[in-house]
């Protein structure tokens, strides 16, 4: 009798905790989001921040051409504009004097007009990725200030025309400024002077007068530089210069810069007057040579012995948990930063689709692996992806 007792009292004991764990299972059911459910598509991007500033990507030459056909869908459905992110600069567009390549930008420009994108050029002005011969005449010889300034309106002509009406904004300058001493030291500068600036804005701007024109510049988030470049802005627009807005590049890591510091900089940019991006966005989360305290040059050594130290590639074999998390957090405190100034901000612009293609993989040191997107190299949404749409949804 009393064993009966105490295997009735059990078995209550067991269905009542049965139950409770039932219970608890429903609800995590209930509450669970997209990040735990592999079943379950993300949400667009463009669409969970319809309302407070449009989400881009730059565009590569191999994707508008067809060869990298599973990025096309996500491209579609997350992003609602496009930059492109090599194929209009200088060097590809334009290699030769006499010499224009527009098919790549042709195909560039037709999908943005076919999924119905903001589409930005990208870039007319830059002093990286041009030829030589840009500065110099039949000769070999430099070319004299007006024969710079003709060159330049020529080819500015030639290429916004060629897409006027079509392209909504053109980053007409690129880097321009240095850390802490003012304009940088290119041909253009060299040259012509400042005014080479105005005189890439007012070209642009007397081709098409209905695109949007920016300035485009990395480290805006540094006080000297922000100092330089308000400064620009408020030269131009005291010349009655056309400019409608300041691209701050958001090439950032998982501690640097500060969100205060990126929050100056949005607030300092805004009251000029302008609009304001965060484009070329993309989160590091490899050491620099001065975190890992290594002195490395990659140009010396060949073979196994320029192999990049491992304290600078960590993550050859994937990325951990742990710094997945991290880059999670970094995103979502970033985009509540966004969005907290989403009166401000016209645009935030991913710099690639997804790991595979980043830059990050090559740049300061060739040879490493980055996760910096929120896809991975199998075109996978990250955790970091899911922070983003929680921030958007909160």
């Amino acid at each position: 009798m009393e064993a009966k007792r105490f295997f009735t009292a059990y078995s209550l004991i067991g269905i009542l905790l049965f139950a409770v764990l039932l219970m608890e299972g429903c609800i995590q059911g209930e509450g669970k989001t997209a990040e735990n459910s592999a079943s379950e598509e993300p949400r667009s991007l463009a669409e969970a921040y319809e309302g407070m500033f449009k989400i881009g990507v730059a565009v590569n030459g191999w994707q508008v051409e067809g060869e990298d056909p599973q990025s096309l869908p996500l491209i579609t459905k997350h992003f609602n504009t496009i930059t492109a992110e090599n194929l209009m600069k200088w060097s590809p567009i334009h290699p030769e004097p006499n010499k224009y390549t527009f098919d790549a930008a042709d195909r560039f420009v037709a999908f943005g007009e076919q999924h119905d994108m903001f589409i930005v050029g990208h870039t007319l002005v830059w002093h990286s990725q041009i030829p030589d011969w840009t500065f110099e005449d039949e000769s070999g010889d430099e070319l004299g200030r007006e024969a710079l300034l003709q060159r330049m309106k020529d080819h500015i002509s030639t290429v916004v025309d060629r897409y006027k009406g079509r392209v909504d904004a053109w980053d007409v300058v690129n880097e321009a400024a240095t850390w802490s001493d003012g304009l940088r030291k290119s041909k253009w500068l060299e040259i012509i002077g400042k005014e080479y600036i105005d005189k890439a804005f007012q070209y642009t701007h007397a081709v098409d007068p209905d695109a949007e024109l920016y300035y485009n510049d990395y480290n805006l988030w540094a006080p000297d530089k922000r100092k330089t470049v308000v400064k620009m802005v408020k030269r131009l627009k005291e010349n009655h210069v056309p400019i409608h807005g300041v691209g701050m590049q958001g090439h950032y890591g998982l501690e640097s810069p500060s969100l205060k510091q990126i929050e100056e900089s949005i607030k300092a940019f805004s009251e000029l007057g302008v609009k304001v991006m965060i484009t070329e966005l993309d989160v590091s989360v490899l050491p620099s040579r001065e975190d890992a305290n290594i002195s490395y040059n990659p140009d010396e050594g060949d073979g196994a012995d320029n192999e990049v130290p491992e304290a600078l590639n960590p993550y050859k074999e994937g990325l951990p948990d742990s710094v997945h998390q991290q880059l999670r957090d970094r995103y979502v405190q970033l985009f509540e930063l966004f969005k907290k100034h989403q009166d401000k901000i016209d645009r935030v612009a991913f710099w690639g689709l997804n790991d595979r293609q980043s830059w990050l993989n090559n740049f300061p040191i060739p040879g490493r692996t980055d996760y910096p997107l929120l896809f991975d190299r199998e075109y996978q949404p990250k955790p970091a992806l899911y922070g983003v749409l929680e921030v958007a949804e909160d």
